[in-house]
């Protein structure tokens, strides 16, 4: 959807770090049995919109402890990929179900992405991304973000979890109403 609204409008996308599960240990863990049962309906909503937008999607059973990955899109926006690098952390997350917290997995995106892997294993684990990563967590949590996707546009709505395309257009156009002022009365 994301890449839709990139070729029909001029917008600027430009993705953030945030922590929905921010004390997930190093190796990842599995989500418990409640979670995986809540989440059943909201899981099958967003397959159904997936498969409408012909991709698959898949939910892993086990959360993956994303700070690495996080950190590794750092390095890639350091380096001009970050789209690039986001989009295959998402395919290989989403529509494989691979373990973004490896350093395997990530590795791979960043080959794929035409990135130095073994810089950027090198540059994520000697810490230098943390602190812009922690930044910008903190700066969503202070602009009260706490799910994920959340879609900010014109700095002035968002757009919280995955909704249809029409909702975007909807929002877009008001920006763009307010952009051209008030109407004048004839």
């Amino acid at each position: 959807m994301v890449e839709k609204l990139e070729t029909e409008r001029e917008i600027q996308i430009d993705w953030r770090p945030y922590y929905l599960r921010p004390n997930t240990p190093p190796e990842g863990s599995e989500l418990p049995a409640h979670v995986r049962a809540r989440m059943a309906g909201v899981h099958d909503r967003l397959r159904q919109m997936a498969r409408a937008a012909g991709m698959d999607m898949v939910f892993p059973a086990r959360m993956p402890n994303t700070r690495f990955a996080h950190e590794a899109t750092e390095y890639a926006r350091a380096h001009g990929k970050l789209l690039e690098f986001h989009r295959i952390l998402f395919r290989l997350y989403y529509a494989e179900g691979q373990d973004i917290g490896s350093w395997h997995v990530l590795r791979a995106a960043a080959q794929e992405t035409g990135l130095d892997s073994d810089e950027m294993q090198r540059e994520v684990e000697s810490g230098k991304y943390t602190a812009a990563v922690e930044e910008q967590i903190a700066e969503a949590q202070e602009i009260g973000i706490t799910g994920v996707p959340t879609y900010i546009l014109g700095d002035k709505y968002a757009i919280v979890g995955a909704q249809p395309y029409e909702v975007f257009e909807r929002v877009l156009a008001r920006l763009a109403d307010e952009a051209a002022g008030p109407k004048e009365e004839s």
